[in-house]
């Protein structure tokens, strides 16, 4: 198939190198460049410096709400469109440029979680389970017929991180299974009563606080890990939680405590132990490794 690729992030990059293999991309879109760092050079997405070493047309326009862009869109004469974590709203006239729409890749099991965070939101709730659903797009949120479904569960231990990488790779798989079976595969509609909104993730959000429940507040750390992290100020200094553990430890509410080489945490239900901890400017660390070095 003639594909148009949409996306950004490390999440849309394998699903991109997978589908480079198997079709003729015609084009990659993808967000603009930012301004950062020092001398604010610009950085360009996984997505855009990837398919760029590979001598592929990248186009970065900062909306395709205009009609210009709609007809350079239609122009490429593509199949389809395949879009993953793109981040820019796709209007009608975009859905519908190719024969057979745009197909995104989607990193829940739908209609579970519609959104932009499905992967931090599924583990922030304690679900057990999550997954990849291909699905033709349309005006909604997340709300296209869907196609096929892959299913992993989520371990105890695992973190935002470690889903979302589990998940490109799926997605990748998936993505390449769907085009492969196009023609075989009968669209399945969504049941809107099971579906939950998997908000964008606010700063704020990160900023701990002990006046949650110690699971979910230990839920809410492995899913924020690595970005943002719940993150706490000492003494004018800012720590990152990366990890935590229930513990049946006396800590009181709302309170943070050393004992020993041990930090806990106390919420309005128990305790959580510190396990793994990011101090501003230095590489993650174990809490006994940080504690020998620092007077907490």
């Amino acid at each position: 198939m003639k594909i148009v690729f949409m996306g950004t992030p490390e999440f849309a990059l394998a699903a991109l190198k997978k589908l480079a293999a198997e079709h003729e991309v015609v084009a990659v879109y993808t967000k603009e460049p930012k301004n950062a760092g020092r001398g604010n050079k610009q950085l360009k997405t996984p997505v855009h410096c990837w398919a760029e070493e590979q001598g592929m047309e990248v186009r970065t326009p900062k909306t395709l709400r205009n009609a210009e862009e709609q007809e350079k869109f239609a122009a490429l004469g593509a199949d389809m469109a395949v879009v993953a974590a793109y981040g820019l709203i796709l209007p009608p006239p975009v859905l519908e440029a190719f024969p057979l729409g745009c197909v995104n890749i989607h990193g829940s099991l739908l209609p579970r979680w519609r959104g932009a965070a499905p992967i931090q939101r599924a583990i922030e709730a304690g679900d057990k389970k999550s997954g990849i659903t291909t699905m033709k797009m349309d005006a909604g949120l997340d709300t296209g017929d869907m196609l096929l479904k892959a299913e992993t569960e989520i371990g105890d231990k695992m973190t935002g991180g470690e889903l979302h990488d589990k998940l490109a790779e799926m997605g990748a798989e998936l993505i390449a299974r769907t085009l492969r079976e196009w023609k075989d595969i009968c669209p399945q509609k969504q049941d809107d009563a099971l579906s939950c909104y998997a908000a964008k993730i606010d700063k704020a959000e990160s900023v701990l606080d002990l006046n949650i429940s110690a699971a979910l507040l230990e839920q809410k750390i492995r899913a924020f890990n690595p970005y943002p992290a719940v993150c706490f100020e000492h003494k004018n200094e800012r720590f990152k939680i990366l990890r935590a553990a229930l513990c049946k430890e006396d800590v009181a509410a709302g309170k943070m405590v050393r004992r020993g080489e041990k930090l806990f945490m106390g919420c309005v239900d128990g305790a959580l132990e510190i396990l793994e901890i990011q101090r501003q400017g230095k590489k993650a660390m174990t809490v006994a490794e940080l504690l020998r070095g620092y007077d907490f």
